[in-house]
């Protein structure tokens, strides 16, 4: 009977990819402030990065979108943090988070292509309104740390605002300005980190405007349906 339960619960989880990639980012916000400070926190959070892109590729081969260009991105992602993971190099840094701001942006472009291929809105399309969001404010966090990287002094945050921003703090600019709410802290001053900011604004509007919107009024009319 346990076992009947456990293949019941991994099927369910098969069956619903992006409410696992949800679950997983959203556990990800939690436990980077206290496991980004140490080697053993950095291992576990690069563990539960393999997990993210494991539920991506998962979506993405359930999309329109070409599966090979998602299936040589992740293998590139993991190629770079496997080396940096042995011989710790900023260059690697930069070069992973390139690629992984352009895989989630990937990924975010196949769950909106998942989400909008039929007039029916199902559970896991649902989930998936919140995994692209997730998606995306990573995409651009990772942006972030890449101008920042090149253009010291591009975010000024209260604290210490002569030290370049932390990930957490660029994860939160991130998901304070693709949600609109405005309520952060951290300031860009840089041109170039000016013009991303915008640009994340006017994603997160249109984001809203044209797929959140849509899903709604696709659930909407199935419940009228008789």
């Amino acid at each position: 009977m346990h076992s009947f339960r456990t293949l019941r619960v991994i099927a369910l989880l098969l069956h619903h990819p992006s409410a696992v990639l949800l679950a997983v980012q959203l556990l990800c916000v939690l436990l980077y402030p206290l496991l980004d400070g140490s080697s053993a926190g950095r291992a576990i959070l690069a563990a539960f990065g393999l997990i993210v892109l494991g539920a991506a590729l998962q979506i993405v081969r359930r999309s329109p979108w070409m599966t090979w260009l998602g299936m040589v991105l992740s293998v590139l992602v993991v190629t770079l943090l496997g080396i940096n993971a042995l011989w710790p190099n900023a260059h690697l840094d930069l070069g992973a988070a390139a690629l992984l701001s352009v895989f989630y942006f990937y990924a975010a472009g196949a769950l909106i292509t998942y989400m909008l291929h039929d007039d029916i809105a199902s559970a896991d399309e649902l989930f998936a309104v919140g995994a692209t969001f997730t998606l995306l404010a990573w995409a651009f966090a990772h942006l972030f740390f890449l101008c920042q990287a090149f253009a010291p002094g591009s975010f000024v945050g209260a604290l210490n605002p002569g030290e370049p921003r932390s990930w957490m703090e660029l994860l939160f600019l991130s998901f304070t300005t693709l949600s609109g709410v405005g309520l952060g802290d951290i300031i860009p001053l840089a041109p170039m980190a000016r013009a991303l900011v915008m640009i994340e604004e006017f994603t997160g509007v249109m984001y809203i405007a044209l797929v959140v919107s849509r899903l709604i009024t696709m659930t909407a009319n199935a419940r009228r349906k008789p």
